[in-house]
């Protein structure tokens, strides 16, 4: 208990310090009005806020609030709307879905840097077509490349083919066919095939905002500590993996609160009711705290340090909304909740180019098998998340094209006695009679899985290392920060990894991304190749929304649970509490970006 209550000091400490210096003037403090602070906590640490090195839910948190893409979500349509953000309208589309013409509003500018040499910047068109070429330089390293390049801008990937094979720095100012700037507000992109859901990519705020080049070439390595964009809030102060704060963007322009929520949707007519024409962002700063040790989170919640919590950790699920309602002690001081299924997936994934768990020989397909098959995730449901999840089928999430409630796969069964007749069969047994398979070459056979140092880790670390024993295999875990688990899983420095990943836009397809091929490295953590696989993903690329397309899927999943590079867990059923000072909160569907649409209002805060 020391441990909880020198953490809920430590964050104490961190906001007190992260509030902004009192003004000298005694009359501006008798008159001015306290800073609206929103306040919360990450339950992981973030990597950077470099929109182009980034991939994680974390850091792509932030970004949205600072860059801003060319197209965004209403914030209170249900199903999701995309609108225009930066851009004066929705695209113009060639019949073909090849060509896509943009135009922006002008008269957007970038927050205030000493990049800029004092001046103010406007964003023009060709922010953008340096923002997307970002993607495609080979020092960035960047996570989200391969997605960008199945989206097949016309010379793209080859001016990045350049520069790799040249071995010399990417050359912005080389022309690029298919991403062009017509005039100062005019952005055009050409595709090598059809794309019928491109606006989708370009409503990808967290990872396509525009940068400015001025600033890149100002921080250099630095530049995931110096984000620079358009959007409502900049960054005023950040401790890696411990506290993040945003304020106001004082060039931030005119922009007011306006949504079209569906007729029959009351929670989304009364906030338009209550906010329509409001300026936005509403709030002056952010606070962002990292707990990733559950208790703290939770209490510092119940004392009121933070607004909201997201992802009501499952273990005090019971005290906090016992059977889907605000426990009665916490609605008697107006604590609000909200719970849904989440658009996102949970699951163990394994390393393909591993020559123990990887490759797509038979022995290698049933040790996956088996190990799915002996995870047993209803307990791991009923006890560990508390019943706050559903289990997974595919890796395609809740709310996107391709999710079927109707699709039933190995991957949701729970079948330990089929795992050992697979590991028997295929050779994975126990010769030396210690308890322990060995390999079928008689080698012996440890297993290694990625985890990190928090509690819920080490119970599902435990659940999982007490399955496989079941049926005879030896797990062990490598402990590290998630960071660098992710770093390692990028590079296939791993042999299993649990890791969880959520939509970005309705289409389901970049679910399946993480099977296709030439997005190893990226979305394909995994590292899984399969050409039979590979000409499925780029057929669904090019097909419009329709019967075709759902054939394609299904037949994409059927593929997926053969070969078994992931072992899908669960779809988790998420809970958030705020209290009665945040007004205006809604989850969002996809997006991340929702800071700027709530408020605080202050009279109802405790102090």
């Amino acid at each position: 208990m020391r441990r909880y209550i020198a953490a809920l000091a430590v964050l104490a400490a961190a906001s007190a310090s992260a509030q902004p210096a009192l003004s000298a003037s005694p009359s501006a403090n008798a008159t001015a009005a306290p800073p609206k602070v929103l306040r919360y906590a990450f339950r992981v640490a973030e990597t950077g806020f470099d929109p182009a090195q980034v991939i994680d839910l974390y850091s792509r948190t932030v970004t949205p609030h600072i860059f801003e893409g060319l197209y965004g979500y209403d914030h209170l349509a249900r199903p999701a709307k995309i609108e225009p953000l930066t851009a004066a309208a929705l695209p113009e589309v060639s019949d073909d879905f090849r060509t896509w013409t943009v135009r922006l509003q002008p008269g957007i500018f970038f927050q205030d840097d000493p990049a800029f040499g004092g001046q103010r910047r406007e964003l023009v068109a060709a922010d953008y077509v340096y923002s997307f070429k970002r993607f495609a330089d080979p020092a960035n390293k960047s996570p989200a490349w391969s997605g960008l390049q199945q989206q097949g801008i016309v010379g793209l990937a080859e001016r990045r083919e350049q520069a790799l094979k040249g071995k010399r720095p990417f050359d912005y100012d080389a022309p690029v066919a298919g991403l062009q700037a017509l005039d100062r507000y005019t952005l055009r992109f050409q595709l090598a095939a059809p794309r019928p859901r491109f606006l989708e990519t370009l409503a990808t705020g967290d990872l396509f905002g525009a940068v400015a080049r001025e600033v890149v070439e100002r921080y250099g390595a630095d530049i995931m500590a110096h984000p620079v964009g358009t959007g409502p809030f900049r960054l005023a102060q950040w401790r890696r993996s411990s506290l993040i704060v945003l304020e106001r963007s004082p060039s931030y322009r005119e922009r007011f609160y306006d949504a079209e929520p569906a007729e029959g949707d009351a929670e989304g007519q009364a906030l338009l009711v209550r906010f329509k024409g409001r300026r936005l962002p509403m709030v002056d700063r952010v606070e962002i705290s990292i707990i990733e040790e559950e208790q703290p989170r939770w209490l510092a919640f119940l004392q009121a340090q933070h607004d909201f919590i997201e992802q009501m950790p499952a273990a005090f699920i019971d005290l906090a909304m016992p059977g889907g309602q605000v426990a009665p002690h916490l609605a008697r001081q107006g604590v609000r909740g909200w719970q849904a299924v989440r658009s996102d997936v949970y699951f163990v994934h394994f390393n393909m180019d591993d020559p123990v768990v990887g490759g797509l020989a038979p022995a290698q397909v049933a040790l996956r098998r088996a190990i799915g098959l002996a995870l047993d995730v209803p307990r791991e449901i009923a006890t560990v998340w508390r019943g706050q999840a559903i289990p997974a089928q595919s890796t395609v999430v809740p709310h996107t094209t391709g999710y079927d409630t109707a699709f039933h796969s190995e991957m949701g069964e729970y079948d330990p006695a089929r795992a050992k007749a697979l590991l028997d069969l295929y050779g994975w047994t126990d010769r030396d009679g210690d308890g322990w398979r060995e390999r079928p070459d008689g080698q012996p056979l440890v297993l290694e899985m990625l985890t990190q140092p928090d509690n819920q880790s080490r119970t599902l670390d435990e659940l999982r290392a007490k399955n496989l024993a079941a049926v005879g295999l030896r797990l062990q875990f490598k402990t590290a920060k998630w960071p660098e688990n992710l770093k390692a899983a990028r590079n296939g420095q791993y042999q299993l990894w649990r890791v969880g990943g959520s939509a970005a836009a309705p289409d389901g397809q970049q679910s399946l991304a993480r099977y296709h091929g030439p997005q190893v490295g990226g979305q394909n953590v995994a590292r899984f190749r399969l050409p039979a696989f590979d000409a499925l993903y780029d057929r669904m690329e090019m097909l419009p929304d329709g019967p075709e397309r759902q054939a394609l899927f299904l037949e994409a999943k059927r593929l997926a649970v053969a070969f078994a590079p992931y072992k899908p867990l669960i779809h988790r059923v998420v809970t958030d509490l705020a209290q009665p000072a945040l007004v205006g909160y809604r989850r969002t569907l996809f997006w991340q970006d929702w800071w700027h649409m709530v408020d605080i209002d202050a009279p109802t805060r405790t102090p």
